[in-house]
């Protein structure tokens, strides 16, 4: 995991090459900006450090009635860097007095005066500070006066593929389509839990499963419908399948992440695991009785171990 800096606690080091940005899921468009950074810390012998946000700036600017759904927390981003081999994640709290620093501010004040920078990487279209009225201009400029190298990441680094995390939220929330969705993560999409007792009726047909209680509210949960799926538990990845519903044949109300994780028989109760979407199999449905549902849960199971046989885990460098 690459190591989580708060900007309070951050050491000033001009020996440094950064980028800023959400970088929610760190999709396949932030991994290009990202490798820019790590390729020219190992060139300058600098340290590579991400600049992020939290909470999300859209749930302080502009919340709507539930805020922004989340593609990965802090802890999420922290090791997906790792990946990348960024060296440190500095993040800012993200509120109201904060939203109001102009872009001049923010590179003069935050970056320049409190983290340090030889050189900022920016993309060719990114636009931030106050009403976003920073440019690669503002980044330019500034750069000359204070002394630090400035590096556009053109349109044709960035590829003609068009990849946002607003596509890929409405690719797991409102369609289920985690092919979709990882070919634009370019991983699988991710969601850390807890393991918290159910109502055992899994055991009771010959299919236990954990019930896993999202470690963050914010998080977006897939579409209703049995998935296929990795599951991650200490640093060992066993394949599954998941059921994200409220269990029509059984009357239920409540939404709940149910994962049948295969060949496994362990007590897990209490420990953070991390689920890996890989596809999605069917929509939940209500059976007529227990046996009818017994027979399509060995046809799920059929079907996930065939897909999770050409589809491996993402497995983090920190548990390789």
């Amino acid at each position: 995991m690459s190591d989580i800096v708060f900007l309070n606690e951050a050491e000033r080091n001009l020996n440094t090459v950064l980028t800023v940005g959400t970088f929610d899921g760190v999709h396949a468009g932030h991994r290009v900006l990202i490798k820019k950074v790590v390729e020219s810390a190992r060139e300058r012998n600098a340290r590579s450090v991400i600049v992020t946000f939290d909470p999300h700036p859209r749930d302080i600017i502009n919340p709507g009635s539930d805020g922004i759904r989340l593609l990965s927390t802090l802890e999420e981003r922290a090791e997906l860097l790792a990946d990348l081999d960024v060296d440190e994640m500095v993040v800012i709290p993200f509120d109201r007095d904060f939203s109001l620093l102009t872009s001049e501010e923010f590179v003069r004040n935050v970056v320049w005066e409190k983290i340090g920078v030889s050189e900022f990487v920016i993309g060719y279209d990114h636009h931030f500070g106050r009403n976003r009225e920073g440019t690669i201009e503002t980044v330019q400029n500034l750069g000359k006066e204070l002394g630090f190298d400035s590096r556009i990441v053109s349109k044709q680094e960035v590829g003609n593929r068009t990849v946002s995390s607003t596509a890929i939220r409405k690719a797991i929330q409102n369609d289920g389509d985690m092919q979709l969705a990882a070919s634009f993560l370019e991983r699988n999409y991710i969601l850390h839990g807890t393991v918290v007792h159910g109502d055992k009726r899994g055991k009771q047909i010959g299919y236990p499963t954990a019930n896993i209680m999202p470690q963050n509210s914010k998080k977006i949960v897939p579409k209703r419908g049995v998935y296929a799926v990795w599951i991650r538990v200490d640093s060992n990845y066993h394949p599954g399948m998941m059921n994200i519903g409220v269990r029509p044949t059984f009357e239920g109300e409540q939404e709940t992440l149910e994962v049948n994780i295969f060949d496994f028989d362990e007590n897990i109760y209490g420990k953070e695991v991390q689920i890996q979407f890989v596809d999605r199999i069917r929509d939940e449905r209500n059976f007529n009785g227990v046996e009818q549902l017994i027979e399509q849960l060995k046809s799920d199971e059929k079907s996930s171990r065939s897909i999770l046989e050409n589809h491996s885990p993402h497995i983090a460098k920190q548990f390789k």
